[in-house]
């Protein structure tokens, strides 16, 4: 019986974890904190963004992923210095996939494999910032707009309680943690982006409210920009998601740029590095002025959010280029898909099999005795 009581409490315990995993919101967003209303919940399956970096000015565009089942949701991202914000087009994320996409190539093998026959009869080709000035107040707003789905503002904060705060009052939803992962931006004189997402309920032909979505899928890119003399991507409030994280960056400078270290995550991948002309689409060239760019695509993946510890600081590195390769294999055949193999064996037995009748009917020759 106390066995049977040990299992029950078990699944029981499992269940409520569950359950609370369902209920409890999802703090996730490799640049910040994604927050939806109370009693609903949202998560960021992908975040994506193209930094753009002159050695001066350093401009984010971000897309993100979600689903859920929230009808709005906020989201709080750092920055080092004033930003400008405006609409992203998610036509820039499509030409940066075309310019990195991976080369195929086909590999071919000469001995059978898996999937060849005689060993399967199937087929299968295997493809492998401005601190606030002196008696300024703890929170100032630099402005507050509305752009498409969302409403933004632009913050300066010398208190990290005050920030959570004017945060809380203006609608804009911040959990205890996350107003304690701001400090160390406080301190540093950092300002923020404070955003409220909200599907668009208006008609735009007549002007009237239609029915409320919920949060789902690609939503709208947005583009920040502030000045730096460093390449930075802020990810310390990351630590806060409760589910594993990936993060996809494309980087746009004059070099290949790279990741100082992995701040807590896997080992950051390039999946391409090369010089591309900056006037592939109008997207494009919007974010780079039309120059000729060194791009680099990072991907890195976060198993255990709890571990970042700071935020993504690039350096410049050898321009070296990089372009993924995917090899396709395929058994080496001539005519109508004949193995090479097959007839290259086929032709040595042959010759082995002649050779040994040769040699048997050589012995069978009777001797000619010459004359005494």
């Amino acid at each position: 019986m106390r066995g049977t009581h040990r299992i029950l409490a078990m699944i029981v315990a499992l269940l409520a974890l569950q359950l609370g995993s369902l209920i409890a919101p999802a703090y996730a967003c490799g640049c910040g904190a994604m927050i939806p209303d109370r009693n609903h919940r949202i998560g960021v399956d992908r975040e994506t963004s193209a930094l753009r970096w002159d050695g001066r000015t350093e401009q984010i565009v971000m897309r993100f992923t979600v689903r859920g089942d929230a009808e709005r949701a906020a989201w709080i991202m750092p920055v080092p210095g004033r930003a400008d914000v405006t609409l992203g087009d998610a036509e820039l994320f499509d030409a940066l996939d075309d310019l990195t996409r991976p080369e195929y190539r086909t590999r071919h093998h000469f001995w059978p494999r898996g999937g060849n026959w005689p060993f399967d009869m199937g087929t299968s080709d295997g493809a492998a910032g401005a601190a606030p000035g002196k008696g300024a107040p703890d929170v100032g707003v630099v402005g507050r707009e509305r752009l498409g789905p969302f409403d933004v503002a632009r913050l300066t904060a010398g208190d990290p309680d005050a920030l959570s705060d004017w945060l809380k009052t203006n609608g804009f939803e911040l959990s205890d943690r996350l107003a304690a992962e701001l400090t160390p931006y406080v301190e540093q004189k950092w300002e923020y982006v404070a955003v409220r997402l909200a599907p668009d309920t208006t008609d735009a032909g007549t002007g009237t409210s239609t029915a409320v979505q919920v949060l789902g899928g690609e939503l709208t890119p947005l583009r920040i920009s502030f000045a730096s003399d460093r390449l930075v991507y802020p990810m310390r409030l990351s630590r806060l998601a409760r589910t594993p994280q990936s993060l996809g960056l494309y980087v746009l400078a004059d070099h290949r740029m790279e990741p100082r270290d992995d701040i807590g995550g896997a080992r950051p991948e390039v999946r391409f590095a090369g010089e591309i002309e900056g006037t592939e689409g109008e997207a494009l060239a919007s974010l780079t002025g039309g120059r000729q760019v060194y791009l680099t695509a990072l991907e890195q993946e976060f198993p255990v959010p709890s571990r970042i510890d700071g935020d993504h600081v690039l350096r410049t590195v050898a321009d070296t280029p990089y372009r993924e390769v995917i090899h396709t294999d395929r058994l080496l055949t001539v005519g109508d898909g004949i193995p090479v193999w097959l007839l290259t064996v086929s032709g040595v037995l042959l010759a082995v099999g002649g050779a040994v009748v040769a040699v048997r009917l050589r012995r069978r020759r009777p001797a000619v005795r010459s004359a005494a």
